[in-house]
């Protein structure tokens, strides 16, 4: 199952590894501070940024980290290739779910990987358990491998544009895709990917509880904008909230595997 609800994981905190995934696109937060303050017990932070190689020309990015730091950071984190893992944030952007495709990307066995419903938003709005402990972490010795049918660069989306083999479909804001609104990194300009589609975050998840809308919501969404096959690759500012996108359409699609324009955005639009 691709996402748990808190009572799911409430009843088997000791059965499963869990990683706070919370980043943050605005600065007065952080997550790593917010993780030191209050976790899930026996969670495990997972830094997106040190996780990510971020590119000398795009240092604001979220690009895939080698398989060798991949395998080190999880590694460093005591994850085993056989261990259950339930992902969850306390971000508006879930990013969870990006380190849910990251673990997938790398191999680990989509059917061991889940989201949080909700994440720490709905586990708070519960008043369930929080610590501040330090989790004991033992060192593993993990092993990834690359499915890199699970990305596309920039070259393939430029080559998209003339051939239109798939479609592009961007989580960011509205008004960011129709280039109305600055985007909130330096050095990359307003507009879209020509010929993407848009579908802001915040049309897929409710509010007051950050959980995902029910199968039948999100497939009226998804018919609504005309996406109803395999070829879509999910794109936003820097592929957190991209990831997103790609877990709420696998959630109505069974033969969907998550595709995502890595660089999105902040490699496209860069000035």
């Amino acid at each position: 199952m691709t996402l748990v609800s808190t009572n799911w994981l409430n009843e088997n905190l000791n059965n499963v590894k869990i990683i706070d995934a919370s980043w943050h696109l605005v600065k007065n937060r952080n997550g790593f501070e917010e993780y030191n303050k209050e976790h899930i017990e026996n969670a495990i932070f997972f830094d997106l940024d040190k996780n990510s190689n971020q590119k000398k020309d795009f240092p604001h990015g979220h690009f895939l980290p080698s398989l060798n730091d991949h395998e080190k950071a999880l590694s460093g984190m005591g994850i085993l290739n056989t261990d259950r893992i339930i992902f969850y944030c306390y971000s508006d952007l879930i990013s969870s779910c990006r380190a849910w495709f990251q673990f997938i990307y790398f191999g680990h066995n989509p059917r061991l990987v889940s989201v949080l419903n909700g994440g720490m938003k709905k586990w708070k709005i519960e008043r369930r358990r929080v610590t501040n402990l330090k989790t004991k972490i033992n060192p593993s010795n993990y092993k990834a491998r690359e499915n890199k049918n699970m990305i596309k660069i920039k070259s393939q989306i430029e080559e998209n544009i003339k051939k239109k083999e798939f479609t592009v479909l961007d989580a960011r804001s509205r008004n960011r895709f129709l280039g109305l609104e600055p985007e909130p990194r330096p050095g990359i300009k307003s507009g879209s990917i020509e010929g993407s589609k848009s579908m802001p975050l915040n049309k897929i998840v409710n509010a007051e509880d950050n959980t995902f809308l029910d199968t039948k919501k999100l497939r009226d969404i998804f018919d609504l904008s005309q996406i109803n096959s395999n070829k879509i690759v999910m794109s936003c500012g820097s592929s957190v909230s991209a990831a997103t996108l790609a877990l709420a359409y696998s959630l109505i699609n069974d033969d969907y595997i998550p595709k995502i324009y890595i660089g999105s955005w902040t490699e496209f639009g860069k000035k």
